[in-house]
């Protein structure tokens, strides 16, 4: 929206530029002579100082009001408060430092032309810079043009034409500052002779009639220009001078019909390209609100591209941006456009052919909706979103730069205009809702500046130079950014530079030169800052937060002088300082950045770490000194007193190329003094690998000396001070007893450079031979420390281009020594140590059949093993796991593995398969044989299932006996494998009586088998029964009565079911057998269920069989039994003596049996359970 109120453009008002302004309202000081306009224009802030652009300027900018560093309407995200400042001290050098890149300047004098206009009621709608010119477009049709100076040159126009034509609404100047073209809101368009001030032309009939004019521009041609009105047309204007009449041929280029075009922009050549071969086609780009083309207008008229936008906010302004960027070695037009949050790049390449590519770019993302685009450079854009907030964004890295707050200017919006009001309004609503946010008048750019009309002031901006980036930051105190940002400049990574030289060597020099000035100015300033009073700890973060910096950009810029010299000696002063200088040099002699010190520094060096107890950062830091810049006997003292050894051996190498006199003193390390001794190893390695300790290479000269040197230490006879009880080579056995792994693993290492070279190969031999002599037959030595010589002896008699003799019987002699069975200490280190040396060759050097014994003999079952392997004897290597009670329980993951990995042949495996591994670990170690099985549960699990498969004749013994297993995981291996008595076992110890009982009554129809088998089945069905009611008896004891008879019931329906089942086929000795059985179920289940509930049961069971067979009335009387017919017909004699409660059946209700007595209870019980039993046996 307009800022600002809307004047009437039908009042007529007079410009008066040499105005008086209200000096009350504006507070503005008396003076006895007033300053003329120039006078105020070239008048220097105190603060500021000049400089000039290094590019091509339009507007001296010496004399604006330009706030470098605290802008106070505009406030750059670099700029803040103390707490800002404090935490940024301690950044990371490494971190991307930008600082102020826009300058930011205020155009005093068109800012006084704007503001004394506006006590009138006079507006300014648009801006239009190039060169050394700057228009300004009035409300009231008038066109003011300044010159660099902000001096008003002309004032283009009359009231007379401005209430004809009304507002000025779009200008444009021609590349050579000749001519103006100047639109109007009522559709005319005017051009001006910018040199006389004259009207040239003023063109009426150029587009329809009703519209306002939204741009015009000038192309690089002089004579042809495109403008486009508020009905979204665009229009070509070529101008004509024929017989000294002007004129004006007008083309439609877009039909506002098809869709409405809001912005144009051809492609204008700076000075230096104006002769690339592309400018012949005079590129237009044309910004639709749905699509952008870039057509060509020369030498016909043709459509090059077109590119429809993404889906965006409706209101979002389109915007276009020409700028010719250097792209792999060739410099290109790239336009630039968005339409909401993403701004897109399309190269334009004109082919050999003469065709013209456009190629899409990478795009650029942001989170603001943009209302102006603009090139500050070919790397550099500014862009304004919707909020008033100025970005520069860098293009190639995307990222944005610095952030400006545009607010306090107070923009000019043009949406007037594109609501054409001044013709009536008659505009599309898309177009006007385009227009509320559309600024595309009020900015304007050319050569790297940009101009910012707002409604009472004019504002530009321009890239700082790079040394107005750093010393904005100096004024602020940002000293550690100041430098950052400076070594960005010299290295050649900073974004948008502008004032530096391109050759590499010179920019380091210019550069560097103002780094160290930068140097000298934090070192003053920290030592001026520096807390007087308060804690040591406070003065030494104050100086920890300046002087690593210090340090750091010393030597990135490779100025060791300036940091010993001056700096040292300024900071020298302070002696906290002083300290953490001292101090902060040790990272960087570490890491090699600084490997030579001055005297005085490495003096000092000296006695502070030794001072303070820094003993560890002493002898890092020697360890990485050049020698001559230390005081040799100052060093070697201090090493000494404090056990320095990596530096004391450093100091005599590299000082005097001694590399004998550190073992000497060191080679007799003892047991409290580990340390020393590893480090002896690691030396002794690197002499005879030719590596300098502790880092770096020997001299290539010394390399050959320091392997002799080393091996005719090791093999000394006797010590130079050696006593009398000395024994015989006292180098080699000490470190035998230190480490004689270690030690031969440094040999081993050794020996793997020995080649050709005859002497080394003599000092091998006398070596092996030297450690034979001191080992072998030695108490003092371990079988361990005995065996690791073996097996590293087996090592290099291993290698195919061996030279080492050593005699076979020492072999034998050593293996005897190992497998002594009567030596029962150190059983498993001895195998160990044996099974090591068979595994590195040593087994050639021995009788296998003899070996083999003497491991059995021994009980070295690993050694048996290994043997076994060798000969494929699989089945043995089983016994060697079932045998050795620390693996037994590894025998399935090797079984597993013989059966599952390749490289076994099928013989092998099947030999496995029929001897039944698995099982015959079950023989050898189950319950037989009285032995304990190990205690983990997924073992005796597997054992489970191994049972389930091989012997479940054995499976309920072991359930039985064994205690190591999980029920759940028990219960589903039998599942798994049918053994229904071991799942039965199973649930009835988890406490599920009733699943065992289920399972256990889970028999198939055995009634359907053929005859010839009854005899076999029977005995399985009684066997079953008989487990069935053993289960039934244990239970009951501790069940309820009402739990019993769920128990029992369901067995005596099953038998009684079977019976009825058999009775029809013809099986009657099955059905005498199911008789006995039932009746065996009967007399068991008494024990525990009291008879009338059996009575009632097995009444409910008849009568539910009578009901299915018929009615029960019926078949009473067909019974055969007197017996039976006799209480029928008291049944129905009248009711005269007492009845017993009634016995119906749950299913049928119809029938009821009703039993009278006159004697006791007893011959009751005994009479009715006959007559249940016997209507149960007659009528099943």
């Amino acid at each position: 929206m307009e800022k600002g109120p809307i004047p009437n453009i039908q009042t007529e008002y007079a410009v008066y530029w040499n105005i008086g302004i209200d000096d009350k309202e504006f507070d503005i000081p008396q003076v006895d002579t007033p300053p003329t306009l120039e006078s105020i224009l070239n008048e220097l802030e105190d603060e500021e100082e000049p400089f000039v652009l290094e590019d091509t300027c339009v507007l001296n900018t010496d004399n604006m009001d330009a706030h470098s560093c605290d802008t106070s309407s505009l406030a750059s995200s670099d700029s803040g408060d103390p707490t800002h400042l404090k935490r940024r001290r301690t950044m990371d050098l490494n971190a991307t430092v930008h600082g102020s890149v826009l300058r930011h300047s205020l155009l005093k004098g068109i800012s006084a032309q704007i503001v004394s206009a506006a006590v009138r009621p006079v507006h300014f709608f648009l801006v239009q810079t190039v060169a050394g010119v700057i228009a300004v477009g009035t409300s009231h049709g008038l066109a003011l043009v300044f010159d660099t100076n902000q001096a008003l040159r002309l004032c283009l126009g009359t009231k007379a034409t401005g209430a004809e034509f009304g507002a000025v609404s779009a200008l444009s100047i021609n590349h050579d500052c000749s001519r103006l073209l100047c639109g109007f809101a009522k559709g005319q368009i005017t051009m001006w002779d910018l040199a006389s001030g004259k009207l040239l032309r003023t063109i009426t009939d150029a587009h329809p009639p009703g519209t306002a004019i939204l741009h015009v521009k000038f192309t690089d041609d002089p004579t042809l220009a495109v403008c486009n009105d508020s009905g979204g047309s665009v229009f070509e204007l070529a101008f004509r001078r024929v017989m000294g009449m002007r004129s004006c041929d007008s083309r439609c280029l877009f039909s506002g019909s098809k869709g409405e075009v809001c912005c144009v922009e051809p492609l204008r050549a700076p000075p230096d390209f104006r002769d690339h071969p592309i400018t012949h086609y005079s590129l237009l780009a044309m910004a639709s609100l749905t699509k952008i083309l870039v057509i060509g207008l020369k030498p016909s008229l043709k459509v090059w591209m077109t590119f429809p936008y993404s889906k965006s906010d409706p209101s979002s302004v389109p915007q276009l941006a020409w700028q010719f960027v250097p792209v792999q070695k060739t410099v290109n037009p790239i336009l630039a456009f968005c339409k909401g949050d993403t701004v897109h790049f399309l190269l334009v390449r004109k082919e050999e052919t003469g065709t013209i590519h456009v190629i899409k770019q990478k795009q650029l993302h942001l989170s603001c909706d943009i209302i102006s685009l603009s090139w500050i450079n070919s790397r550099t854009l500014v862009l304004v979103d919707s909020h008033e907030k100025l970005q520069v964004v860098d293009r190639p890295s995307q990222e944005v730069l610095e952030t400006l707050d545009l607010e306090q200017v107070q923009l000019v919006y043009n949406s007037r205009h594109f609501k054409s009001l001044a013709t009536g309004g008659n505009v599309s609503q898309a177009l006007a809702l385009v227009g509320e946010k559309a600024c595309y008048q009020s900015v304007s750019s050319y050569a790297g500046q940009l101009v910012y009309l707002g409604t009472k002031s004019a504002h530009i901006m321009a890239l700082r130079n790079w040394r107005e980036r750093i010393d904005c930051l100096l004024k602020q105190e940002h000293f550690v950014e100041a430098l950052s940002l400076a070594w960005s400049f010299h290295e050649g990574t900073a974004k948008a530079v502008v004032g530096l030289f391109g050759d590499p060597v010179k920019r380091k020099g210019v550069v560097g030169d103002k780094m160290v000035e930068i140097l000298f100015q934090f070192a003053e300033h920290a030592l001026k800052k520096c807390p007087e009073q308060g804690k040591i700890q406070v003065m030494e973060q104050h100086f920890h937060d300046v002087v690593p910096v210090l340090v750091d950009y010393c030597l990135l810029l490779k100025r060791t002088d300036l940091m010993f010299n001056q700096l040292y000696s300024r900071l020298v002063e302070n002696t906290v300082a002083k300290g953490v200088f001292l101090e902060s040099l040790e990272s960087y002699i570490v890491a090699d950045r600084l490997g030579h010190l001055t005297t005085p520094i490495m003096k000092d060096l000296l006695a502070h770490y030794h001072g303070n107890g820094m003993m560890d950062s002493l002898e890092r830091c020697i360890v990485h000194l050049d020698v001559t810049s230390l005081d040799i006997q100052q060093v070697v003292q201090v090493c000494w007193e404090n056990q320095l050894y990596d530096a004391m051996i450093y100091v005599f190498n590299s000082s005097m190329n001694d590399y004998i006199t550190p073992m000497e003193v060191s080679a007799s390390p003892k047991d409290e003094e580990v340390v020393m001794g590893n480090k002896l190893l690691v030396y002794i390695s690197c002499c005879l690998a030719g590596r300098a300790y502790p880092l770096g290479d020997i001299p290539e000269d010394l390399v050959v000396q320091v392997k002799n040197q080393v091996f005719e230490f090791l093999i000394r006879l006797h010590s130079a001070d050696s006593l009398e009880e000395e024994e015989v080579f006292p180098f080699i056995r000490t470190l035998l007893h230190f480490d004689t792994r270690e030690f031969l693993n440094v040999l081993a290492m050794t020996f793997e450079d020995f080649k050709n070279d005859k002497q080394a190969l003599e000092y091998q031999q006398r070596i092996v031979d030297i450690l034979l002599q001191v080992m072998v037959d030695n108490p003092d030595f371990t079988p361990s420390q005995v065996g690791g010589l073996f097996t590293f002896l087996a090592r290099q008699l291993a290698k195919p281009d061996n030279t080492l003799f050593v005699n076979r019987k020492l072999f034998d002699q050593v293996l005897e020594f190992l497998c002594c069975p009567d030596d029962d200490s150190r059983h498993t280190e001895r195998q160990q140590v044996l099974l090591e040396l068979l595994q590195v060759g040593g087994v050639v050097q021995f009788n296998e059949e003899r070996l083999l014994a003497l491991a059995e003999n021994a009980k070295f079952y690993q050694i048996c093993e290994f043997l076994y392997e060798k000969k494929h004897l699989y089945d043995r290597i089983i016994d060697c796991y079932l045998r050795d009670p620390l693996r037994k329980g590894e025998i399935f993951n090797y079984i597993h593995n013989l059966m599952a990995m390749p490289g076994y042949s099928p013989e092998e495996k099947q030999i496995v398969k029929d001897k039944g591994l698995s099982w015959w670990y079950l023989a050898k170690e189950g319950h037989h044989s009285g032995t304990n099985l190990p205690l983990e549960r997924d073992l005796h699990e597997l054992l489970l299932g191994l049972l389930c498969r091989f012997a479940p004749q054995q499976l309920l013994s072991f359930l039985q006996t064994s205690q190591h297993y999980r029920l759940e995981e028990a219960i589903q291996i039998t599942q798994k494998y049918h053994h229904n008595e071991a799942t039965a076992y199973l649930l009835e110890k988890k406490g599920d009586v009733h699943g065992a009982f289920a399972v256990l009554r889970s028999l198939r129809p055995f009634c359907r088998t053929k005859q010839d088998n009854v005899i076999d089945i029977s005995g399985i069905v009684t066997d079953s029964l008989n487990d069935i009611i053993a289960l039934c008896h244990r239970s009951s004891d501790n069940l309820y009565q009402q739990q019993r008879e769920v128990l029992w019931f369901p067995l005596l329906e099953t038998m009684m079911a079977s019976q009825k089942l058999v009775k029809g086929l013809n099986a009657e000795h099955t059905f005498e057998v199911l008789k006995e059985l039932t009746m065996k179920v009967l007399n068991c289940m008494s024990s525990f269920i009291s008879l009338p509930a059996i009575i009632q049961r097995i009444l409910q069971v008849c009568m539910c069989v009578l009901w299915y067979s018929g009615s029960p009335r019926r078949s009473i009387p067909r019974a055969k039994s007197p017996f039976l017919g006799y209480w029928t017909t008291k049944c129905r004699q009248p009711r005269e003596r007492r009845r017993l409660p009634t016995i119906a059946c749950p299913f049928c209700v119809y029938i009821y049996i009703y039993i009278y007595f006159y004697v006791c209870i007893y011959i009751y019980i005994y009479i009715y359970l006959c007559v249940c039993i016997y209507i149960y046996i007659l009528y099943i």
